[in-house]
């Protein structure tokens, strides 16, 4: 049974009439900028049209997977065999239950902001809503280009791995798709010595960038080779997800050893391992000077915690958390060591722990040099992060010992087409800040400068960072 709600009404989560008066005259008039995700390009060239909601909206999202989980649902109508309108169903049950999770939020602004459904999800109208929606998404105002253009979506930037062949973008490169369809460099694989597939993936790394890795220096050779096709091809981001940045001490020699004993197949001690890890993300972020990207760093999951899970249905399903690695002292000295060679890129830093926000938020300062404006970025709340407190401490620790109004604001990370309303949710909050200070009195009443601040954090200063 249906039930008539407003809950997701004009003015949801602002609390004055400042914070009205700034979203809606300033903030959401503003294009989005989405400068990582983890959008599939090959659906967005196809122009993908889905056949249900459960298939663009609960399907990879594991945000929803953890929910259902801890409420006791079985593992065949999230992940298995049942029926997509069985797993909706199941999620329908689910919402109620995440009151108090930003994914009770969010489900309610995507199904009011794509399908214009304001109805409370449950159990009861779980069916309605599914043929409802599958209705709207088979037709072409529902493809994916077109819910991009809803969304008013002016850029963004996919997550790809340097064997890529980026035959994707290329053709949307060369369509009229006005959404500008970039990418990021994201060569963990290459880096991750460690791993129990990091052969099997320099023989495609070798494969793509059509030279033999037989050394560090022609594994060196192969990541330039890819380096430079990404770049012909409109990339300028990279992105890297560690649990800490590596800065260890190394010389050249003990490298290309190190190398040596991973392709002979014998065993790497953890030290060597993090020489190695060190020395190619140094040169990777030379090479990232070199070609003028920004690169970006995101720090602090704890990954794959749970074997049993992990080996029956693989990695990004689920079962990552929050850690608590020690982030100050070898982020410093990587900052530091490419600071001293003139070669720092711009640089976003994501943290995974808001235990590090005010850490986070005094390192960039030691690296803005005057050179660029917010050239070191602490970036927005990240994860398990991206929630409403998330995103608020990490403004808060930003705010007091850096400039917000230098911050290039909010992404989805995002495997879900329908999750850019988490953009009008930061802006929001943002609007929302603001406003509970001018109201106490702590702001003047300069709606106009004030206002271009918050346009600057939400679209401008991204626009300029990035130079899209």
């Amino acid at each position: 049974m249906h039930r008539p709600s407003k809950f997701i009404h004009d003015n949801f989560l602002l609390e004055n009439t400042f914070a009205e008066e700034l979203y809606h005259e300033y903030a959401c008039k503003m294009p989005i900028i989405d400068y990582h995700n983890h959008l599939p390009p090959n659906e967005i060239a196809e122009n993908k049209i889905f056949e249900n909601i459960s298939q663009i909206w609960i399907s990879g999202d594991h945000y929803k997977w953890r929910a259902m989980r801890t409420l006791g649902i079985n593992e065949k109508y999230i992940t298995g065999s049942a029926s997509d309108q069985e797993k909706f169903q199941r999620w329908g049950h689910t919402v109620p239950y995440t009151m108090r999770n930003p994914l009770y939020h969010w489900t309610h602004m995507e199904l009011d902001r794509y399908f214009g459904i304001s109805d409370l999800l449950d159990s009861e109208n779980a069916d309605q809503i599914y043929n409802e929606t599958a209705q709207k998404l088979s037709t072409e105002a529902f493809s994916v280009q077109s819910l991009l253009t809803k969304m008013n979506v002016e850029s963004l930037c996919t997550t790809d791995d340097p064997t890529d062949s980026l035959e994707h973008h290329q053709k949307l490169s060369k369509s009229d798709f006005k959404t500008k369809v970039s990418m990021a460099f994201r060569p963990d694989k290459a880096i991750f010595i460690g791993s129990d597939s990091y052969k099997e993936y320099l023989n495609k790394l070798a494969q793509a960038s059509e030279i033999t890795i037989d050394s560090y220096d022609s594994l060196c050779d192969a990541l330039r080779n890819r380096v430079v096709y990404f770049h012909a091809n409109g990339c300028r981001l990279c992105d890297h997800g560690f649990e800490h940045m590596y800065a260890e001490a190394f010389t050249e020699t003990e490298v290309k050893t190190i190398f040596k004993k991973k392709h002979e197949g014998l065993y790497l001690s953890k030290e060597e391992v993090l020489k190695y890890q060190s020395a190619l993300l140094l040169f990777l972020s030379e090479l990232y000077h070199e070609f003028g990207w920004v690169q970006q760093f995101h720090l602090g999951a704890l990954r794959n915690n749970n074997s049993r899970m992990l080996e029956k249905l693989g990695p990004d399903t689920g079962w990552d958390s929050i850690g608590d690695f020690q982030q100050a002292s070898s982020l410093s000295k990587f900052l530091n060591t490419m600071d001293s060679k003139n070669k720092l890129a711009k640089t976003v830093i994501y943290n995974n722990n808001p235990t590090d926000n005010n850490m986070m938020a005094a390192m960039i300062g030691n690296f803005n040099d005057g050179s660029i404006k917010g050239k070191v970025q602490f970036g927005s709340g990240w994860w398990f992060m991206d929630q409403k407190e998330g995103m608020i401490d990490q403004m808060n620790a930003l705010s007091n010992i850096g400039l917000l109004s230098c911050f290039i604001g909010m992404l989805t990370d995002s495997r879900s087409f329908l999750s850019f309303p988490r953009h009008e949710y930061f802006r929001r909050i943002l609007c929302n800040l603001f406003g509970k200070d001018i109201q106490n009195g702590e702001l003047p009443i300069d709606m106009k400068w004030i206002g271009k601040m918050v346009q600057d954090i939400c679209y401008n200063n991204a626009k300029g960072y990035f130079e899209f």
